[in-house]
């Protein structure tokens, strides 16, 4: 059911996948990005439209990389990565880890990212899949999750106090003021 409308509405989480990755470019090209940090679209597009099966491999390679907003390149951390889909591709979500601790590091602003394509919003997409990811972090054993979040970003404030979060304070973060809302994950909130 939206959450804004009372219409129901098919919603689920999947790995990412060939028959949906036309729909995942269609939002790259419409300029939504993926990556809150910088502007990946124009990155990703072209490696799609080279070889949509390397683009799928390496965006679900465990042992692969990521390259950060300043340029370096560093070892991809343990993680869990859902596309939203509701017939066509709506967002992202995932969550970032090291196994045998909450600890991250420096360079990772928290365990739980989130992003809704802008025509998407408002439909309760972002809330239902920050609860399932919830309750992977359970499962790989964190007992408290970290969600980084824009001060001026309240979208995305209200979808994390919906599934518990409690804002722990402000912190720097790659140069930005960031709000960290974290999630007791041994409540049965979730």
């Amino acid at each position: 059911m939206c959450d804004r409308c009372g219409s129901l509405t098919f919603f689920g989480l999947a790995e990412p996948q060939r028959p949906m990755l036309e729909s995942y470019a269609a939002a790259l090209r419409s300029g939504w990005s993926p990556n809150n940090a910088r502007d990946v679209s124009a990155e990703q597009l072209a490696v799609i439209e080279a070889d949509p099966d390397r683009f799928l491999a390496d965006l679900l390679d465990p042992n692969g990389t990521v390259t950060l907003a300043d340029g370096r390149i560093v070892q991809r951390l343990a993680f869990r990565l859902a596309w939203i889909w509701d017939g066509e591709f709506c967002g992202i979500v995932n969550l970032r880890y090291q196994s045998g601790t909450e600890a991250l590091p420096p360079y990772v602003s928290g365990h739980v990212g989130y992003a809704v394509v802008p025509w998407k919003r408002s439909h309760g997409y972002a809330s239902r899949a920050l609860r399932h990811i919830l309750q992977d972090a359970r499962e790989v054993g964190l007992r408290r999750a970290q969600i980084m979040i824009e001060p001026d970003n309240i979208a995305s404030r209200i979808v994390a106090e919906r599934n518990g979060a409690v804002r722990d304070g402000t912190y720097c973060h790659d140069g930005k003021l960031l709000d960290r809302f974290v999630v007791d994950l041994a409540t049965e909130y979730i």
